[in-house]
């Protein structure tokens, strides 16, 4: 399995040929590009920096056979996407899935709940977990963490607590748009202090073996 990470939240899992997009945001520039390269796509949750409804509508009027699933929040928004909860397991372009969470990471107690689920893709050592805007550990092993580091949502502290409870071999950076160059250093190096555990700040367009 290779991970390329993209803008924010963005990532592309390949194995054997085959191209798995999750969380294809407005936020990410090539979002239509990632779009039509994509043998399956995943989304999260239906915030704007995770799914760019516009283009995902647009793709799926050109390939209605796309395989797209996310939570009940994102298919009700956009037709031709499958609704998954947590505990559900499935093949996505012969990659195993499961999903995981349910709830978006509280933002402020004066804004609803709101739905968002977690995915584990691959097995063992080539496995990825994406939380979306969340830290619910799986309870499973992981190979690769995606940690978000940024968002009106995310706290060091509790960062902290989900690499821990996690214990990914790997913990590669995400959600991380709203951070400076500076600021992605030092979140990496506070995290890796408190943990033992070092955090990847891949550049766009980078690729990397898991």
């Amino acid at each position: 399995m290779e991970l390329t990470k993209h803008t924010h939240a963005t990532v592309v899992l390949t194995h054997d040929g085959s191209s798995l997009l999750v969380d294809a945001g407005a936020y990410t520039p090539n979002t239509p590009e990632l779009l039509a390269a994509a043998d399956a796509v995943l989304f999260t949750h239906d915030h704007p920096d995770h799914v760019d409804a516009d283009a995902l509508r647009a793709e799926l009027a050109r390939r209605p056979d796309l395989p797209v699933v996310g939570p009940a929040s994102v298919a009700d928004a956009v037709e031709g996407v499958r609704a998954v909860t947590p505990g559900e397991s499935f093949d996505l372009a012969g990659v195993p899935v499961r999903v995981f969470g349910g709830q978006h990471a509280v933002i402020h107690r004066d804004l609803p709940p709101m739905q968002n689920v977690a995915f584990l893709i691959g097995e063992g050592d080539a496995s990825v977990y994406h939380p979306g805007d969340s830290y619910d550990a799986p309870g499973v092993p992981v190979g690769t963490l995606l940690l978000p580091t940024s968002g009106p949502w995310s706290k060091v502290g509790e960062g902290v607590d989900f690499v821990r409870a996690v214990g990914a071999r790997r913990v590669v950076a995400i959600h991380d748009l709203m951070l400076s160059d500076a600021g992605k250093d030092g979140s990496a190096r506070f995290t890796e202090q408190l943990t033992g555990q070092p955090v990847e700040n891949l550049a766009l367009g980078t690729t990397t073996t898991l």
